[in-house]
């Protein structure tokens, strides 16, 4: 009987499902912290300061598990520190500042668009730094795909408005940072410990993050229950996904993994039903997550 470990495809394919469902879970929860703090759809830096306690005390949680199961403390060597302070700094704190701040200055659907570009620009930066990881005729055509169900969802409300395009031009450098944060995290993880390297890059990014909320004047009611319980539970799924999504860059190429990153949308628009009572059946979304199901299918061909 064959064993399924975290190198086979087959685990590749769940694994990375798994963490995009639950990333997805973020759009409808985060909406809902905010509500529970009562954060103002203006105020960055209360919503970077949610961000940053977010990230931070996955952080801890992935550090706790780490001691756990390894039974030790997990402490980078010195020769690691700036590897993973750079995975922290660019993956989570770059990207979710510049996302933060871009969504406030454009459209729900062009951030949703333009997000979905990471898993292209991935595809791209792996062919360039990974020689078995190189472009074929298949995965630009996948990537073509996939953004096109990712427009189908939304282009009825796409804008190329010129006062949306500082706000696009941020959100796009969210992507950017997400696809660097990717090639960082599969140049470094192969000789190191993912479990350390999770931990001490999201505890780190998340630092940073609750500064630049601080400096914007950014303020979290801690008092606030249901807030407090959101923002764990968001920990906690990051804590999951990341750590899940660090181990599988380690063992599989870049573009096979971050692919599946265009269904973070879809999965958040079913969240939204499930938690906010949001219409989403409609055609137009069966047509998008079908395209992007078959952009998948085709950047995945083994």
């Amino acid at each position: 009987m064959k064993k399924f470990t975290i190198k086979s495809p087959i685990i590749a394919v769940l694994g990375a499902l798994l963490c995009v469902m639950l990333w997805g879970t973020a759009f409808p929860l985060i909406k809902l912290g905010y509500a529970g703090f009562a954060i103002e759809q203006s105020d960055a830096g209360s919503k970077l300061l949610f961000a940053g306690f977010r990230f931070a005390f996955s952080g801890v949680l992935v550090f706790l598990f780490g001691i756990i199961k390894q039974r030790r403390i997990l402490l980078p060597k010195r020769r690691d520190l700036l590897p993973i302070l750079l995975l922290g700094a660019v993956q989570t704190t770059l990207q979710y500042l510049f996302a933060y701040i871009g969504v406030g200055l454009t459209t729900a659907t062009n951030t949703s668009i333009l997000t979905g570009t990471a898993s292209i620009i991935s595809v791209v930066l792996a062919a360039v730094f990974f020689r078995d990881d190189r472009m074929t005729v298949l995965k630009i055509l996948g990537c073509v795909v996939g953004l096109i169900g990712i427009f189908v969802v939304n282009i009825a409300d796409f804008s190329l408005d010129a006062v949306n395009f500082l706000g696009d031009i941020i959100v796009l450098l969210s992507a950017v940072s997400a696809a660097g944060g990717n090639i960082i995290t599969k140049k470094i993880t192969p000789s190191r410990d993912p479990v350390t390297v999770t931990a001490w890059q999201l505890f780190f990014g998340g630092v940073l993050l609750i500064f630049a909320g601080l400096i914007l004047g950014g303020r979290l009611n801690l008092a606030n229950p249901g807030g407090v319980a959101i923002l764990v539970w968001l920990s906690v799924v990051s804590a999951v996904s990341f750590l899940l999504w660090t181990a599988l860059l380690r063992y599989h190429p870049v573009s096979k993994i971050t692919i599946f990153t265009m269904l973070v949308p879809v999965f958040g628009t079913l969240w939204s039903w499930i938690l906010l009572g949001e219409s989403v059946f409609s055609v137009q979304n069966l047509i998008s997550l079908l395209l992007i199901a078959g952009g998948i299918v085709l950047v995945n061909r083994w």
